[in-house]
């Protein structure tokens, strides 16, 4: 028996399941049962980590652990696993605090797609996770430090109740860095509930005449009178 028949014996497909439609298939939220019909609360307990592929094994490994100074506290290595053509790979955590852990996967052999390189644009920075410090003097260590280290970081940037800053890593991920300036109050919640009911009846009403919703104007607008409905109830 070959190494490769070895191999491709031991290649394990017991996660892989033909019924893609967890990874496929957005949810029709129009059929789905809301919580206040099972009566179940359901919670989460804070991130345990962040995962995305990257195509640099070298550069992602040197940046977290030996410029950045996370710890390398976990490494998975397996044999290809799950559809046909998965390929074998690492997948690594750094220590992020808390529990919390940033993770890699590499994929053997591969190579990063087109779809998936970086691009200087506000879809593509949407998708990132924003990692908390305690206070005003560690934020700005954070900056003047990775600064010194020739990391190029944003300016402080401040967006109500959070100030961050923002900077690349090897594989051209946003990586945001954030202290939080005010705790979150009940108001919040009542004020968040009343803006995405203004901006969720906007867009029911844009979609319904065929058009879209243009500016922030109009939501605010429409909250206006959310607002003086609430006030007149409370």
């Amino acid at each position: 028996m070959t190494a490769d028949t070895i191999h491709q014996k031991a290649r394990q497909d017991t996660a892989f399941s033909t019924n893609r439609a967890y990874r496929t298939q957005d949810p029709d939220v129009q059929v789905l049962k809301p919580a206040a019909e099972d009566g179940v609360q359901l919670c989460l307990h804070g991130v345990d980590h962040t995962a995305r592929p990257t195509w640099k094994l070298r550069e992602t490994v040197t940046f977290y652990r030996d410029i950045l100074g996370l710890k390398l506290i976990h490494t998975i290595s397996a044999r290809g696993w799950g559809q046909p053509d998965h390929p074998d790979f690492l997948h690594f955590f750094f220590d992020a605090g808390n529990g919390a852990t940033i993770a890699f996967f590499y994929y053997i052999g591969t190579e990063r797609p087109e779809k998936y390189l970086p691009e200087d644009h506000y879809f593509y920075a949407a998708t990132h996770t924003a990692w908390g410090v305690e206070s005003r003097e560690e934020l700005e260590r954070w900056k003047d430090t990775l600064e010194a280290r020739g990391i190029i970081v944003s300016p402080y940037t401040r967006h109500e109740g959070i100030e961050s800053i923002y900077f690349l890593d090897p594989n051209g991920y946003p990586l945001e860095v954030t202290l939080r300036l005010r705790a979150i109050e009940r108001i919040d919640a009542e004020d968040a509930e009343l803006t995405l009911r203004a901006a969720i009846e906007l867009e029911d009403a844009a979609r319904a005449s065929g058009t879209r919703m243009t500016d922030i104007d109009a939501v605010w607008r429409r909250k206006a009178a959310l607002v003086d409905a609430w006030l007149e109830e409370a």
